[in-house]
């Protein structure tokens, strides 16, 4: 055993890098000027946003570093594009359409529009891999839809969606598509002139920056209505003395990713794997959940046979994990993804998610395994796992 716990919970949330937090020091000491003062303490700060914003930029394939708007995180990044790109578009009512495993916060954002705009909102099913069918999007659009929300990276099931083909039908109607993209920018896995998308959120504590800070990317010229006013900030959006050091950090967490100085997606995918075939192997029943090959490199979320994963997670405190969304702790209710795949309330209650990332080794696979294993308290034997680890690739 480790004097620390492992951690298995990167979809929750990543360490900070320690490169990240470098970077970030000098601007909680020496440089704390405000960037929208002229002296130079604030022009040392506006110039270090801005480097930041090129750096994040870069990441998600942005022409333009103006294009990034930065928020307090993933979730008013949400909030802004949904609400502020619906109001833009149609004031007084209209239509949104998302999907039934969204996000906690996309789904929010529509119900506020529901609940105090006038708007309708449509959620479109997926399919047992947690797939959004793009001919359902098109038949979930009404003459007053407004905008389109589908995630690009489930945070439960780990399953990516084809937004490409999605975006492409809905800018066919002239409709914004927005898409939660926190998940997979850390696996630099977003492009945002592949995807077509008008609004991509994104946060930083999901690719090893700093909590408290996201960003909010906007298309070109596209309208959107401020939802926080008052000095100005972030091109009329956001308003608010910006956050210097966690922008700096964000930047800074961003540029490691595009410079190749972290582990590699096939490193972390094949330890994946290996953890996923030999709990397969090791616990008769045990399924995984999410697309076959469509997934998040760190994402594993499997279901094992009679017994809760809340009671197996009490009796491994060694072992930093959940049993999904860190939005849904403390809920009686079981995960609404995993029930939109079609999993029953039993057994997305009995549902693990184990997230690697950069900082997961071997070793700590076969800890975990050991512990899953005899918390279980199954013998260990070989059993047939769907689709055999291939369907992991």
């Amino acid at each position: 055993m480790t004097d620390r716990p492992i951690y298995l919970d990167h979809q929750a949330t990543t360490p900070l890098d320690p490169r990240v937090l470098d970077a970030m020091m000098p601007f909680l000491t020496d440089q704390f000027g405000n960037p929208g003062s002229a002296h130079a303490y604030g022009q040392a700060a506006s110039r270090a946003v801005s480097a930041a914003r090129r750096h994040v930029a870069h990441l998600i394939g942005a022409k333009n570093p103006i294009e990034i708007v930065f928020t307090s995180g993933a979730t008013e990044a949400n909030h802004l594009a949904i609400v502020g790109g619906s109001l833009a578009a149609r004031p007084h009512g209209g239509h949104v359409v998302t999907t039934t495993i969204e996000h906690k916060a996309v789904l929010a954002a529509c119900q506020f529009l529901v609940d105090h705009h006038g708007y309708t909102c449509t959620r479109v099913d997926v399919d047992s891999h947690g797939s959004v069918r793009p001919d359902d999007v098109i038949a979930a659009l009404k003459p007053d839809t407004v905008l389109v929300s589908v995630m690009h990276a489930n945070n439960e099931i780990g399953t990516i969606q084809r937004i490409e083909a999605i975006a492409e039908v809905v800018h066919h109607r002239r409709i914004l598509m927005h898409t939660d993209a926190a998940q997979s920018a850390g696996y630099s896995l977003i492009d945002t002139s592949g995807l077509d998308a008008d609004f991509v959120s994104l946060s930083a504590h999901k690719l090893y920056g700093p909590k408290g800070i996201g960003a909010l990317f906007v298309r070109g010229r596209t309208r959107l209505t401020a939802l926080q006013t008052g000095g100005g900030q972030e091109r009329g959006l956001r308003a608010g003395t910006l956050n210097v050091p966690a922008i700096v950090g964000f930047g800074a967490a961003a540029a490691l990713i595009t410079t190749d100085a972290v582990t590699p997606n096939g490193e972390i995918r094949a330890l994946r794997d290996r953890l996923a075939q030999r709990l397969c192997n090791a616990i008769p029943g045990a399924t995984v959940n999410g697309h076959p090959r469509r997934r998040l490199p760190g994402n594993l979320s499997i279901t094992l046979p009679a017994i809760e994963a809340a009671d197996l997670l009490d009796h491994m405190p060694t072992l930093a994990a959940s049993t999904g969304s860190a939005c849904n702790t403390g809920s009686a209710e079981p995960s609404h993804v995993l029930t939109a795949i079609g999993l029953s309330r039993a057994a997305a209650r009995r549902t693990l998610r184990l997230g690697l990332g950069r900082t997961t080794t071997g070793s700590d696979i076969d800890l975990a395994l050991k512990m899953i294993v005899g918390a279980a308290a199954h013998p260990l034997m070989a059993c047939t796992p769907v689709g055999g680890i291939d369907q992991f690739r």
